[in-house]
């Protein structure tokens, strides 16, 4: 597999697990009873929800838009750096309407304030302790094919202005060493989730101490919980009770690679997995299904999938992204 087709396979992995979670209730129950079982195709924002009434079938929310905006600054500066990581936050915050818009996180929301009074962005994120960085970090990895230890610094460093926590930090290395790890030719799932645990202690090592259960630990406990034998329902609920769905770090990230291994890295079927966790259903799905596109490539996923992806946002250019970011991660291999 051509390491651009991965790639692309990353970028629209992070659009689907975002836009087909993006319906998901609060619970597994309220979204089973409100779905009548699995949600197993793109579905419009229900009236009555929470933070995504109203958005029609196929559109990403706040996760992907922020990974597009830091991907189009990472290309900008051939590189992850932490100005371009401010720059696409602000720009990003700017374009979905500011204090007017109902799903900024908090701590993106109080960095952002904090960039905007002139605070520096080394000392803007020491609160940020939620996923905000972690749902974004998958392009990050992209351009690290095969460099875990690369991608989970780099990772890092874009999470700096908003999340600078050890607890945040390790989640948003975790994915990006994930992803990094899915690219390297003949890896398997396994090493692919050994590679999340591994970035997630060398992220944990780089934050400031902060509150937070360890990610590295609750991944191993997600994906024990995933390769039960037991129900897939079953095994989605003890990870919601065990682990949990919500935008805390420790709880998300982890829930990411759970449904990621249920699946056994299937994005589509990942996806719909997240999506029956419910909670922050549209971050897991997200994280989740980025790496999984990432190992598995454009292909596995069905062509009127991209194309609802592609017609519900039309803002993203999967192919031209997937490119430069190709022609970056080709340039890292060679260094």
């Amino acid at each position: 597999m051509a390491l651009y087709d991965q790639i692309l396979g990353g970028l629209y992995g992070q659009a689907l697990g975002d836009a087909w979670c993006m319906p998901a209730m609060m619970t597994p129950d309220q979204t089973w009873d409100r779905y009548g079982g699995w949600i197993d195709r793109f579905l419009p924002g229900a009236d009555d929800h929470i933070v995504h009434a109203g958005l029609p079938p196929g559109r990403i929310t706040d996760d992907t838009e922020q990974a597009f905006m830091l991907a189009a600054e990472i290309i900008e500066d051939r590189g992850v750096t932490i100005n371009g990581s401010v720059r696409a936050v602000l720009r990003w915050y700017d374009s979905v309407g500011g204090e007017n818009c109902p799903y900024i996180g908090p701590s993106t929301r109080r960095a952002v304030q904090q960039l905007r009074n002139g605070v520096d962005p080394l000392r803007s994120g020491l609160r940020g302790d939620t996923n905000g960085a972690a749902m974004r970090v998958s392009v990050v990895g992209l351009i690290h094919p095969g460099d875990v230890v690369g991608a989970a610094h780099d990772a890092v460093l874009q999470a700096t202005p908003t999340h600078h926590t050890d607890v945040a930090m390790s989640g948003a290395a975790a994915v990006a060493g994930a992803v990094a790890m899915a690219l390297r030719p003949g890896a398997g799932l396994d090493a692919i989730l050994r590679a999340g645990i591994d970035a997630a202690e060398i992220g944990r090592q780089r934050g400031p101490a902060y509150m937070g259960a360890s990610v590295a630990r609750r991944i191993e406990l997600a994906v024990a919980i995933a390769r039960k034998l037991a129900e897939p329902r079953a095994r989605i609920q003890e990870l919601y009770d065990l682990v949990g769905s919500t935008l805390a770090t420790s709880e998300s990230v982890p829930a990411a690679f759970g449904v990621l291994a249920m699946a056994d890295g299937d994005p589509m079927q990942t996806a719909i997995y997240a999506a029956a966790l419910a909670g922050d259903a549209d971050t897991v799905g997200a994280m989740a299904c980025a790496i999984a596109g990432a190992w598995r490539g454009a292909d596995a996923f069905p062509e009127d999938v991209r194309a609802t992806l592609r017609s519900a946002n039309p803002e993203l250019d999967f192919e031209q992204t997937a490119q430069r970011l190709t022609e970056l991660a080709g340039q890292a291999a060679r260094s």
